[in-house]
C-alpha cells in the first residue's frame, strides 16, 4: 500500500483471511471478528516477531500516494459513505464516482465534500485501535480548514478550534482539517505534538524543566525566536508551516488554555506543590488518511482520562517524575519497592486529578468508566460491522489494568481507512521535502507499488485455491432484516446448517445490492416486522430497492406510473392483495392462475384504480365506476390466460429459487406483515418459490417454526441441487416422541443462571439487583407498578434514552410446583441434571441445545414456557400418553383440527397445568415434557428513565395484564412477565439484557420542537426523555431549550402516572405543556389523546410541520392508529392538503426519522 512493505502484512501471511475468535475471560463469552478480512491495510508484525506493542512503526512515508492507490482506496471510501446514505450504486453515487475518477485522472488528486469529510473524520476516530474513547465517535465536530493559505490562517483556526472544543469546561471533540497533500509541494503541518503542551527546557546539567518529553520541540522553538519564561508549565507557541513559507510560531493566548490546579480532597499539602495541567487533550501531529487522501494536518481532540495525566504524565519517570516527591509527603517507604509506595501514589495522584477537573465542572473520566463504555463500544461494533480493531496494550488503562473489563477481553490489531496515521515528525519532514523538491532521493528511492504488487499476486493465488473449492458449491445467499436480534440470529443458524454442503454467505438487507439479484441460485430471507406492521430500520432501504427494481422491469423503466413505494407497502398491509398462490385466503381462483407477470400487472392497475378513486372522492367525482379487485381479475381472466406479454422485460428475479421465514406476533394487528410483503416482491419478481411463505409466531414457540422450516429447506435444496444428503443438527422438538429418546443424568453443579439464558437467547443478560419497588396504582386486577433495578457499570446495560429492557420472567412456582406433582420419573426436581437427546436407538446421546444444566424445577420455572397453551403437537403427544378413551379422542381432535384447537385456544387459552387437570389421564415422562416445551421468552419493557437522570439505575414503569377466560366466566390468567416483577423487593435479583430501539433515540443536535404522546403505561419511554433534558439543563443552564409538549391519555385522575413529577417539569420548564385527557372520569367529558391532539390542531401543525418538529408516539396499535388519524386531519386542516398530500408529508416524517412510534401489542400475557 502506501507504507513501505519490508516485512509482509498479516493478510500477505494468511490469505484465507478467517474469521478470529476472541474470548473474555471474565465473561467467558466468545466473538468472532470478521470485520479483518475487510481490511487491505498491512499490519505490523512479520511471520516470526509481533511488533504490536512498539509505539510508532505506522510512520506514514513523505511522497503523493500514486494516482492507482488513490483510486482504489477512493471507491472504497466512496462505497462506504454512500452505504451509509443508502444509496449505493445509485445515481448520486455513480455520477459522484464518475468525478472523482476524472478528477484523479486529471489532476493526480480530488476533494472531498464537506459532507464526505465529516464521515471520514468521523469514521477514522471509529476505526483507531489505540483510542478508548470512541464510543463518541459519531459526535464529532469538523472545522473545515482547507482553503486556508498562510500560516496565520492556520493559528487563527486552531484558536476557533480551541474555543468550541474547550466550551467552558464542557469539552467537545473537535477536529480541524487543513489542505491536503499535493504533489510538487511541501505539506502543510502542525509542528506541535499537541496543540497545548508544556516545554521542557534542558538545563547545563541536563536535567529538564518542564516536561521533559518536549525537551527538543522546545530546543526547536527557541532556534525559531521564541522565548519562554522557564517555569514548569510554560504552553509552547504554534508552530505551523505552508507550502510557501518557512516555519512560524504564534503565541498561544493564555485565556485560550483552560488550565486545572490540582489539589487533593484530603491532603492540604497536595496544592502546595503547584501541579496543574491543562483540559483539552489534543493531538496535532497525525495525519487524517481519507479516501485516498492525505491530510498531514489535522489537530484533533477528545477529552482526557485522568490516568493519561496523573499516572502517565505526571508521574513516568521520563516525564514530571512525581512519584517520589508525593511518595515522601504521604511518608510512604520509598526505598522498597515492596511497600507497594508507587501503587498508593498512583492512587492518590488519580484521586487528586478527578477531585479537581469534578470541582472545576470540567470534562474528564476515570480509568474505569472510560473501560466500561469501550466494552459498551466493543460490544456495539461486533452486532454492527462484525468486529473492532483494537490495540490491547494502549487499550488496558495504565493503572488497575486487571480490575478493568478491557484487560480480560482478547483483540485483535488491525488497521483500517480511513484512519488517523502517525508521520515524520514536523521539522524532519520539511528538510526532507526540500531535497524532494529538489531532486534528491530518500530512503534509496524504494518503490513500495511493486512490493505491493508482489504481495497482492501471492495473496491472490493462495486464495484461488480455497475459493476453487467454493466455486464447486451452491451458492445461498441467507439475507435477513431484524427488529430484536433474533432474524440475525436465526440467519447465524441456518449458516451453519448449509455451510456442510453449500457455500453460504449472511447478509445483512441493508447491506445487500439488489441488482445482483438476478444472478443467485438460492435467496433465504428471514424478515421480521415492527409493532406497527412495518419493515426493520435494516430492512428499508433493501425493500424500497427490490421494489423499483420490480416496478421498473415492468414499466419500461419510466417513473410515471411508479406507485410510491410506501402507497404500495400500506396497500398491500392493510387491503392484504397479495400475489402469492397458496399463502394468501380468499383468492378467486381466476385469480391464482394468473401469471406473475400478469398478476403484478393487475395489482398495480388495482392500485392506481384505488388512488385515483380516492383523489376524485376528494374532488367530489362520482367514484361508482371502479371496479373492486376481484372483478377485475375475473374480467381479465381470459385475457391472461391468451396471452403472457403484458410485460415484456424479464423479470429481474427469474428463476432465483427463494423462501421466506416471516418474524412476527399475533399480538399485532399487521402479523408478519414485513415477511409476507417481502415473499409477494420475490414472486412477482419472477423467483421460484421452493417453500411456502413460513410465518413464526413469537407467541407460538417461533424456535420450534423455525427449526422445521430450515430442515425442510435444507432438505429440498439438497433434492433440488443434487447435493449429497446431511443432518442439519438442528433440534426439532417434534422428533422427540418417546421417554427413550431422552436421558436424565445427574450433575455437580447447575450452570449460572444469566449464563444459561445467555446462551439460550443468544443475549448479554445480566443478573442485577433490585433497589426499589413502588405501587403507582392498584384497584383489584388493575395496578401499575414501578421498579428500579441497580444496573451499576455493566457494559452491556449502557442505554440510551427510548431503548428497551428485555426482562427474563419467572413461572409462577405454585403452578411448576402443581406440574411436578404430575410427572413421572422426576425422583429430585432440585438435582442438578443433564439433559441428553438422540434421534433413535444407535444415535449418540447429545446435550439438548437449550436445556443448560440446571434442576427440573429451575428449567420449569426459568427456561421454559408453562404459561402458553400447548401446541398441536404436544397435545398429539399426550393423546398417545392418555389411557382413557374419551379424553383421548378429544387431544386427538385438538392436535389435527386446526379449527377447532384455534377455537379451543382462544375461549379457554389454557396453560400446561390446567390442560394436564383436565386430561389427568395422561401420564408425562419428565425428561419427555421439558424436551417439547417451548422456550420461555424475554418480554420487552421500554425504560422509563434516563441513565444520566437516574445515574447506575434503570427504572420500568409495568402495567397489569389479566384476562379471564371463557368470556369472563373462566379462570383468571395473569401475565407470567407482569406478575413476576410486581412480586420483586428490593434485594431480589433480576436477570436483564439490553434492546436498543434507534427509531425511538432522540436528536441529537438542534432545537426543534418535540411533542410527546403516550397513554397508560406508554408513558414510560416519555418519562425518560423529560429526565434526560432536565439533566442536560441542570449541568448546561445557558443550553437552548427544545420546546417539549406531553400529551398523555389515561382513565381517570387517579391513573395519572407520575403526575407530581409532571407537574414539577412544568414548573422547572423542562416541558412546555401537559396536557391530561381522561376516558372514564365521571366529573369529566370523556376524551382521548388524539382528541386533544385536535383541539390544539393549529400549534401541533405549527411544532410538527412548520418548525420541522419531532413527535415520539407510545401506546397501544389502537391508540398508536388513532393518533395518527388525528394527525393526518391536522396536516389536512392547518396545512389545506389532499388525504393523498397528507399522507406524503407524514411519511416524510418518517422517512426524516421525526415520527417516532414504540408500539406495544394488544394480546396475549407478558
Amino acid at each position: 500500500m502506501a507504507m513501505s512493505m519490508d516485512g509482509l502484512s498479516s493478510k500477505a501471511q494468511c490469505p484465507f483471511s478467517k474469521p478470529q475468535s476472541l474470548m473474555n475471560f471474565e465473561s467467558s463469552k466468545e466473538v468472532t471478528d470478521i470485520l479483518h478480512t475487510k481490511t487491505e491495510e498491512p499490519g505490523v508484525c512479520s511471520r516470526s516477531v509481533c511488533n504490536g506493542s512498539l509505539m510508532n512503526i505506522r510512520r506514514m512515508p513523505l511522497n503523493l500516494r500514486p494516482s492507482g492507490e488513490m483510486l482504489v482506496q477512493a471507491k472504497q471510501f466512496l462505497g462506504e459513505y454512500y452505504k451509509e446514505k443508502k444509496g449505493f450504486e445509485g445515481k448520486d453515487h455513480l455520477i459522484r464516482l464518475q468525478e472523482v475518477t476524472k478528477s484523479i485522472s486529471r489532476t493526480g488528486t480530488y476533494n472531498l465534500t464537506y459532507d464526505e469529510l465529516v464521515f471520514g473524520a468521523k469514521l477514522a476516530w471509529r476505526n483507531a485501535p489505540r483510542c478508548i474513547g470512541r464510543i463518541s465517535w459519531n459526535k464529532l465536530h469538523v472545522i473545515d480548514g482547507r482553503k486556508v493559505t498562510t500560516g496565520r490562517q492556520m493559528f487563527e483556526l486552531v484558536l476557533e478550534h480551541l474555543d468550541y472544543a474547550t466550551n467552558e469546561g464542557n469539552i467537545r471533540s473537535t477536529i480541524t482539517v487543513f489542505p491536503q497533500r499535493k504533489a510538487g509541494q511541501r505539506d502543510f503541518r502542525v509542528w506541535n505534538q499537541q496543540l497545548i503542551a508544556f516545554a521542557g527546557y534542558e538545563q547545563p546539567d541536563g536535567s529538564v524543566v518542564g516536561d521533559p518529553a518536549f525537551r527538543e520541540f522546545t530546543k526547536i522553538c527557541q532556534e525559531l525566536g521564541w522565548k519562554g519564561k522557564g517555569g514548569r508549565f510554560d504552553v509552547l507557541p504554534l508552530v505551523v508551516s505552508t507550502p510557501t513559507g518557512d516555519p512560524e510560531w504564534f503565541e498561544i493566548p493564555e485565556e485560550k488554555v483552560l488550565r486545572v490546579h490540582l489539589k487533593h480532597p484530603e491532603y492540604e499539602w497536595f496544592e502546595e506543590l503547584n501541579l496543574q495541567w491543562f483540559a483539552i487533550p489534543a493531538v496535532a501531529s497525525m495525519m487524517l488518511d481519507c479516501g485516498g487522501i492525505q491530510y498531514t494536518a489535522a489537530p484533533f481532540n477528545g477529552w482526557y482520562m485522568a490516568s493519561e495525566i496523573a499516572t502517565r504524565d505526571l508521574c513516568d519517570v521520563q516525564r514530571y517524575n512525581m512519584l517520589p516527591v508525593i511518595g515522601e509527603k504521604l511518608g510512604l517507604d520509598t526505598k522498597s519497592p515492596a511497600s507497594l509506595w508507587k501503587d498508593k501514589t498512583t492512587l492518590e495522584m488519580n484521586i487528586a486529578v478527578l477531585h479537581s477537573f469534578k470541582e472545576k465542572e470540567i470534562t474528564l473520566v476515570d480509568h474505569h468508566t472510560a473501560a466500561e463504555t469501550f466494552m459498551q463500544f466493543h460490544s456495539n461494533e461486533y452486532r454492527q460491522r462484525g468486529g473492532c480493531p483494537a490495540d490491547w496494550a494502549w487499550i488496558v488503562p495504565p493503572i488497575s489494568g486487571s480490575l478493568t473489563p478491557v484487560f480480560h477481553q482478547e483483540m485483535s490489531l488491525y488497521y483500517m481507512k480511513p484512519g488517523y496515521e502517525y508521520q515524520i515528525p514536523a521539522w524532519v519532514a520539511n528538510e526532507k521535502q526540500e531535497k524532494m523538491l529538489s531532486g534528491e532521493t530518500c530512503n534509496g528511492g524504494e518503490r513500495p507499488i511493486k512490493k505491493f504488487k508482489k504481495a497482492a499476486l501471492a495473496v491472490v493465488f493462495s486464495t484461488t485455491l480455497y475459493v476453487a473449492v467454493l466455486a464447486k458449491r451452491v451458492r445461498i445467499a441467507i439475507i435477513y432484516a431484524s427488529e430484536t436480534g433474533k432474524a440475525q440470529a436465526y440467519a447465524s443458524t441456518l449458516y451453519n446448517i448449509f455451510s456442510h454442503n453449500f457455500n453460504p454467505e449472511v447478509i445483512c438487507m441493508d447491506d445487500y445490492d439488489v441488482s445482483k439479484l438476478s444472478s443467485e441460485t438460492l435467496v433465504a430471507i428471514l424478515a421480521s416486522t415492527t409493532g406497527v406492521g412495518e419493515p426493520p430500520q435494516n430492512g428499508k432501504e433493501f425493500t424500497k430497492s427490490l421494489y423499483e427494481l420490480r416496478e421498473r422491469s415492468h414499466t419500461s423503466g419510466s417513473d410515471e406510473n411508479i406507485i410510491p413505494f410506501w402507497d404500495d407497502y400500506n396497500d398491500v398491509k392493510v387491503n392484504g392483495i397479495s400475489a402469492s398462490t397458496s399463502s394468501d385466503s380468499g383468492i378467486p381462483s381466476e385469480k391464482k392462475l394468473l401469471s406473475k407477470k400478469n398478476r403484478s400487472f393487475f395489482h398495480r392497475l388495482v392500485r392506481r384504480l384505488r388512488r385515483r378513486k380516492d383523489y376524485d372522492t376528494e374532488e367530489g367525482n362520482d367514484p361508482s365506476y371502479y371496479l373492486s379487485s376481484t372483478s377485475l381479475y375475473k374480467s381479465n381472466f381470459n385475457l391472461a390466460k391468451s396471452t403472457n406479454s403484458l410485460s415484456r422485460n424479464i423479470d429481474p428475479a427469474s428463476d432465483v429459487s427463494y423462501a421466506v421465514f416471516a418474524l412476527g406476533s399475533t399480538n399485532y394487528k399487521y402479523y408478519c406483515s414485513f415477511g409476507k410483503y417481502v415473499d409477494n416482491l420475490m414472486f412477482t419478481l419472477g423467483g421460484d418459490r421452493v417453500m411456502e411463505l413460513t410465518c413464526g409466531d413469537e407467541t407460538e414457540n417461533q424456535q420450534e417454526t423455525f427449526n422445521s422450516w430450515s430442515n425442510q429447506l435444507l432438505e429440498i435444496c439438497c433434492d433440488r441441487f443434487q447435493v449429497e444428503h446431511a443432518s442439519s443438527n438442528v433440534h426439532v422438538a417434534s422428533q422427540i416422541t418417546s421417554s427413550k429418546q431422552v436421558k436424565i443424568a445427574k450433575q455437580n453443579g447447575p450452570v449460572q443462571l444469566a449464563k444459561g439464558l445467555s446462551a439460550i437467547h443468544r443475549k448479554n443478560i445480566e443478573t442485577c439487583t433490585v433497589v426499589r419497588s413502588q405501587s403507582l396504582y392498584e384497584d383489584g386486577n388493575k395496578w401499575y407498578h414501578k421498579l428500579t433495578v441497580e444496573k451499576g457499570n455493566k457494559p452491556s446495560l449502557q442505554y440510551l434514552v427510548g431503548d428497551h429492557i428485555g426482562v427474563l420472567p419467572s413461572n409462577n412456582p405454585l403452578m411448576v410446583q402443581g406440574i411436578l406433582d404430575k410427572l413421572v420419573n422426576c425422583q429430585d426436581p432440585a438435582a442438578s441434571v443433564q439433559i441428553s437427546v438422540r434421534k433413535g436407538e444407535g444415535d449418540p446421546w447429545l446435550p439438548h441445545p437449550n436445556l443448560p444444566v440446571s434442576s427440573i424445577r429451575t428449567l420449569l420455572e426459568r427456561y421454559l414456557d408453562i404459561t402458553s397453551p400447548p401446541s398441536q403437537a404436544l397435545l398429539g403427544l399426550m393423546a398417545s400418553l392418555s389411557n382413557n378413551n374419551r379424553q383421548r379422542t378429544r387431544l386427538n381432535i385438538l392436535a389435527t383440527d386446526i379449527e377447532e384447537y384455534r377455537r379451543w385456544r382462544k375461549e379457554k387459552h389454557p396453560n400446561l397445568l390446567e390442560v394436564l387437570n383436565y386430561f389427568s389421564s395422561v401420564k408425562m415422562d419428565a425428561g419427555l415434557l421439558l424436551c417439547r416445551l417451548p422456550t420461555l421468552q424475554p418480554r420487552l419493557y421500554s425504560v422509563s428513565s434516563s441513565p444520566d437522570y437516574e445515574e447506575g439505575e434503570l427504572t420500568l414503569t409495568v402495567a397489569s395484564f389479566s384476562y379471564v377466560t371463557r368470556g369472563g366466566k373462566g379462570t383468571l390468567h395473569e401475565g407470567v412477565c407482569t406478575s413476576y416483577l410486581r412480586t420483586l423487593m428490593p434485594g431480589d435479583k433480576i436477570e436483564l439484557f439490553h434492546k436498543s430501539a434507534p427509531e425511538f433515540h432522540l436528536p441529537e443536535e438542534g432545537s426543534s420542537p418535540i411533542i410527546l404522546i403516550g397513554a397508560g403505561s406508554g408513558v414510560a419511554p416519555l418519562r425518560g426523555i423529560w429526565q434526560h433534558y432536565h439533566y442536560q439543563y441542570s449541568i448546561n443552564r445557558s443550553a437552548l431549550r427544545r420546546e417539549v409538549t406531553l400529551y398523555y391519555g389515561c382513565q381517570t385522575r387517579a391513573t395519572d402516572l407520575y403526575a407530581e413529577e409532571k407537574a414539577a417539569m412544568c414548573r422547572a420548564k423542562v416541558l412546555k405543556e401537559a396536557y391530561l385527557a381522561l376516558s372514564r372520569d365521571s366529573r369529566m367529558p370523556k376524551a382521548y389523546v388524539q382528541d386533544l391532539l385536535l383541539l390544539n390542531g393549529k400549534e401541533v401543525y405549527k411544532q410538527l410541520v412548520q418548525k420541522s418538529g419531532h413527535v415520539y408516539i407510545c401506546g397501544s396499535e389502537s391508540m398508536a392508529d388513532g393518533v395518527s388519524e388525528s394527525l393526518l386531519s391536522i396536516v389536512q386542516d392547518h396545512g389545506r392538503k389532499t388525504v393523498g398530500q397528507a399522507k406524503n408529508l407524514i411519511q416524510k416524517m418518517k422517512d426524516e426519522h421525526r415520527y417516532h412510534e414504540d408500539i406495544f401489542g394488544n394480546g396475549s400475557p407478558s
